[in-house]
């Protein structure tokens, strides 16, 4: 059973930069597509990017398009999601997924694995 697990949230200033790590378990992330999304305090869930297990080219939200990037690291069982530019509607708590088969962002329901999530304030 794959288990993920989140961290590198915290506060940060509008401007400023996090990265975001995934770590999988019981499970090698090279057979899941991961996707990132992100939850704000009375607002639904969103997604912000995902990477896919056969190497294709990422896909971000068009809120975050050229501020974020996702990678990862089959080696190290990781994923990784480079925050820059933050900006307050960039808060949110950040949940990692896995999908054998889905690598999008507009049905959150067909990840099957997630992490508990790691918390982002972005301060104005």
């Amino acid at each position: 059973q794959l288990r993920l697990v989140e961290s590198g949230g915290g506060l940060v200033q509008a401007g400023g930069a996090l990265r975001l790590s995934c770590v999988g378990s019981g499970s090698t992330l090279d057979s899941y597509n991961i996707g990132w999304f992100r939850q704000a305090p009375g607002k639904e869930r969103e997604g912000v990017s995902c990477i896919n297990k056969s190497g294709g080219p990422p896909t971000y939200a068009d809120s975050v398009k050229g501020r974020f990037t996702i990678s990862r690291d089959n080696a190290k069982n990781m994923v990784y999601l480079q925050m820059n530019i933050l900006k307050p509607e960039d808060t949110g708590r950040y949940y990692c997924a896995a999908s054998s088969w889905y690598c999008g962002l507009e049905s959150y329901t067909r990840y099957r694995n997630w992490g508990q999530g790691t918390q982002v304030p972005v301060s104005s």
